[in-house]
């Protein structure tokens, strides 16, 4: 007998098919995952729902309910990643992040969300359903080296998904290291080097399957200077077609320079962008690939916004006169710098004379502390040196390494600058005309100050303003770092505070008992134990800016220092100001107004106000729209406008300063902005009602059923089962043969992930499979109307995408035979966890339906559906529908 087309058939490894094409021995079928040409012998015939209901055959109406709750499980999943096995608490923009990116795949975008946005979870919720679906095997993630360890470590906390930290020593010729690992995440500057042959071992690997790098920004291509190591290294593995997906994050994608911009663009959707044409005509793409959400917008699921404004409190001291006196001695000590420098007739002299000025200027306005070692120890290298050059040119490089650190993020956040600048400073570079005996006069004025006075004035806001609170203190130098954690220790006790910086170590630090010791611990470490409230204070560097979260209990922050870039106060602020913070920031700064630094930040931070005040005009957000033009601004400007305000005069620093900034926050910097935000996709409210409002609860009674239907018992206790594993499930290998504890649940911080359970667990997921395989479709329950629900598919089968299926319910109305309403698959989920409860056994022949009402109905609810779908943005390039169940109403049966 020729199987007719649509003919529903079971194949014992790829499920449930419909028939395309009998060709005798082998019949063509279509499965949910594609096409397979199959031998006619170990298939199985199921009837169809036009027999059953001929027939007047119903099916048991558990496992036909069971059935319509899986593919609506899997539909919703799909498309939303509702129910991934995440041990965070799912934000609708990063629901929607993950929408967007997974409707088609291969997909390419930059994702430009603020930081605290949860970027390593909206990555997790792209990664998990493809991986567990085998739609992506291959996985390389690029980062900053210093953060390599915390996306390994997230993954795999909050998704249970382990990749591998690429080490050098391991890349070997004989290792074969590119096709022996699957999912790596490895530093972007250690790749970006071809040592050892290393870029022609990985273009000649395995393509991989996605790419992600953070922070893709580096990846930077100027018009006149031409691209980055790192740009024209990942643009090469494009060229020889290495990466099928690509999705690039980064805070700050726009900095400043359309043609860098387009380029970071061009390596993701090179068919459409191409930094050699005119912006404007590229324009119009921009939607297809970037997507920016900010935290001024960003809610929870019922539509609260997410976080409160910053709460800025700026407080003033005043230097007692040890501190006047030298601050003094120094300011002419630096001017006598500058006028030496001006007399050399090497440029490159003149400009290394200049930087190790900067770099004592900038430890100066940091502490006392911290200048007053560099002094010390630059006394002594210079008082040691006789005539030595060797020791001269061995610092030369250090001015090499400055000049590249400041342009990487990366240094940064492990502390490289800054320690480069103490190196500087510490150096043996003259920079003043017999500066011995000046310098030990500076030493001396140094020496006298005794004890700091915005210390001092520190301890007070604690208790004034911070009472009882936990503090998280930021500075950029180790040696102020060290000062206010021995200032703590003395009035708190010996378990008040802890550190982080780039060398996990911090040396001239005062116990409470005046000891003198050196402390090491690991910057996670410190993290863990400021978030479990085991110790009061956390003072960081830098190196705690990026990649480290502390906002479980702490939301307030004193800048010890304030760095020369306002950028760097926001990221210092990120740690804090991000997702799970339950209260407003409060953040506090402290400045000297006698100072010409704090007569620039005045002037500064009013040119900052007034420039949000210009982006209030043209679009909302000016907070987070201002973050975008201070990444796009040079560190260099900044540095120039403090360092080179301290030999004016008082009266003369607003004229210099509106010389200095007339460009900065201009009207080009506002277009760029406006280009990038009003050409971007991002969530809003009006997305918020396209978002199911489910999560992993209402999966629970499916899965309860599908015990049952099995015959296990479900032991329940403290909101988490327990069960006996069926044996169908058990054909993978990876399923248990018992589960404890496991809970549909991931709001509890201290559940293992492995205790969540939700799409993607290996005995969920084999219950889906099961439900799905089941023969049932036609059943009887306590409804007014009776629903079809159909299965909507791609008749495409080339383009491999995540979502497979969508499924839409009709309600009918039987006097009418029109459809009275579309249930969507989140609703038909709720309507069918609700019939479970009430459903129970019964005969299959007692009760038969009007074959001619049935058809009618039929025929018009699969117009209505072929109708709807054309007016919704489905990701099919040829979409079909077929009939995949009918539930009726119990007490109108034709018999």
């Amino acid at each position: 007998m020729t199987l007719p087309i649509n003919q529903i058939v079971q194949h014992p490894r790829f499920g449930s098919g419909s028939v395309i094409l009998d060709q005798g021995k082998t019949i063509v079928i279509r499965f949910e995952h594609g096409i397979e040409e199959c031998e006619r012998q170990i298939l199985t015939i199921k009837q169809t729902l036009e027999e059953k209901i001929v027939q007047g055959q119903w099916d048991e109406p558990r496992q036909t309910v069971a059935r319509i709750l899986a593919a609506a499980i899997i539909s919703i999943n799909d498309n939303w990643g509702l129910f991934s096995l995440s041990r965070i608490q799912l934000l609708p923009h990063q629901l929607w992040v993950c929408h967007r990116v997974m409707r088609i795949w291969p997909a390419n975008y930059l994702i430009a969300d603020d930081v605290g946005l949860g970027k390593t979870i909206e990555a997790g919720l792209i990664l998990w359903p493809l991986i567990s679906k085998g739609l992506v095997k291959r996985v390389l993630i690029l980062c900053p080296a210093s953060l390599a360890e915390q996306w390994q470590y997230r993954l795999k906390e909050m998704f249970d998904l382990r990749f591998t930290r690429y080490v050098a020593e391991a890349d070997t010729p004989r290792a074969d290291y590119w096709n022996t690992h699957s999912q790596v995440i490895a530093s972007l500057p250690t790749l970006r080097l071809d040592k050892r042959g290393r870029h022609q071992r990985m273009f000649e690997a395995e393509p991989w399957d996605l790419l992600i790098v953070d922070e893709a920004h580096h990846l930077n291509a100027e018009q006149n200077t031409g691209a980055t190591l790192g740009y024209r290294f990942i643009h090469e593995l494009i060229e020889k077609g290495q990466f099928k997906s690509r999705v690039f994050f980064s805070g700050t994608p726009h900095r400043g320079k359309n043609y860098s911009f387009i380029a970071l663009l061009g390596l993701l959707r090179p068919e459409k962008f191409n930094p050699q044409r005119p912006l404007i005509e590229q324009l119009p793409h921009l939607r297809d690939v970037l997507i920016r959400n900010n935290k001024q917008t960003v809610t929870d699921m019922h539509g609260n916004l997410l976080f409160k404004p910053v709460k800025v409190y700026p407080e003033t001291y005043a230097y007692s006169s040890a501190e006047a006196s030298f601050y003094s001695q120094l300011t002419q000590f630096i001017l006598s710098g500058k006028a030496y420098a001006g007399s050399l007739d090497s440029a490159q002299k003149r400009q290394n004379v200049v930087l190790v000025l900067i770099a004592m200027q900038k430890l100066a306005s940091s502490s006392v502390a911290a200048i007053r070692r560099a002094l010390q120890r630059r006394l002594r290298k210079l008082q040691k040196i006789v005539a030595d050059k060797a020791a001269e040119e061995t610092e030369e490089s250090l001015f090499t390494e400055l000049d590249a650190a400041e342009t990487d993020s990366d240094a940064l956040l492990q502390d490289i600058l800054q320690r480069l600048e103490e190196n500087i400073a510490e150096s043996t570079l003259v920079v003043v005309k017999n500066e011995i005996p000046h310098l030990q006069e500076l030493v001396q004025f140094a020496e006298a100050v005794k004890e700091e006075t915005k210390i001092q004035k520190i301890l007070e806001l604690i208790e004034e303003q911070f009472p009882n609170r936990q503090v998280l203190f930021f500075t950029e130098y180790k040696a102020t770092q060290a000062l206010l954690m021995s200032a703590l220790l003395k009035k708190y006790g010996d378990d008040c505070v802890t550190f982080i910086n780039g060398d996990e170590r911090l040396e001239d630090i005062y116990t409470a008992n005046n000891d003198k010791t050196t402390l090491t611990i690991k910057r996670t470490h410190a993290a863990d134990i400021f978030n479990e409230g085991k110790v009061r204070f956390l003072i960081s560097t830098e190196a705690g800016g990026e990649g480290i979260d502390l906002q479980k209990n702490c939301y307030s922050l004193i800048h010890i220092d304030l760095p020369w870039n306002p950028m760097r106060l926001h990221q210092r602020v990120g740690r804090l100001n991000r997702y799970g913070q339950q209260h407003p920031v409060e953040v506090i700064t402290l400045r000297n107004p006698e100072t010409i630094e704090s007569q620039i930040w005045d002037k500064l931070n009013s040119k900052l106000n007034n420039i949000m005040f210009t982006l209030r005009e043209v679009m909302d957000e000016p907070e987070d729209l201002l973050q975008l033009i201070l990444g796009m601004t040079s560190n260099s400007f900044f540095t120039e406008l403090f360092s080179g305000s301290q030999e004016l005069k008082k009266d003369s620093v607003s004229d210099w300063f509106n010389e200095k900034t007339k460009t900065f926050g201009g009207e080009e910097a506002v277009s760029a902005v406006k280009t990038l935000v009003g050409h971007s996709s991002r969530f809003n409210l009006s997305d918020l009602s396209q978002i199911p409002k489910k999560d992993l609860p209402d999966l629970k009674p499916f899965f309860q059923t599908m015990l049952q239907l099995n015959k296990r018992r479900v032991s329940e206790s403290d909101e988490s089962i327990a069960f006996v594993t069926p044996e169908p499930w058990l054909t993978d290998p990876g399923v248990r043969r018992r589960y404890e504890n496991l809970k549909f649940d991931r709001t509890q911080a201290e559940h293992q992930t492995s205790n969540i359970i939700g799409v993607g667990h290996r005995a969920f997921n084999q219950a889906l499979k099961q439900a799905v395989d089941y023969d049932a479709s036609i059943a009887r329950a306590n409804l007014d109307e009776p629903i079809f629900i159909f299965r909507v598919y791609d008749k495409v089968t080339e383009a491999v995408g995540n979502i497979r299926q969508v499924i839409i319910g009709v309600k009918l109305s039987k006097q009418t035979k029109e459809v009275s309403q579309v249930l969507l698959d989140w609703e038909l989920l709720d309507i069918f966890n609700e019939i479970l409860s009430n459903l129970t056994q019964e005969k299959s022949s007692r009760y038969k339906l009007d074959s001619e009402l049935f058809s009618c109905l039929q025929s018009n609810a699969l117009l209505f559906v072929r109708n709807y779908i054309e007016k919704i943005n489905l990701p099919f390039k040829v979409a079909d529908v077929s009939l995949m169940s009918i539930v009726w109403c119990r007490h109108e049966i034709e018999v």
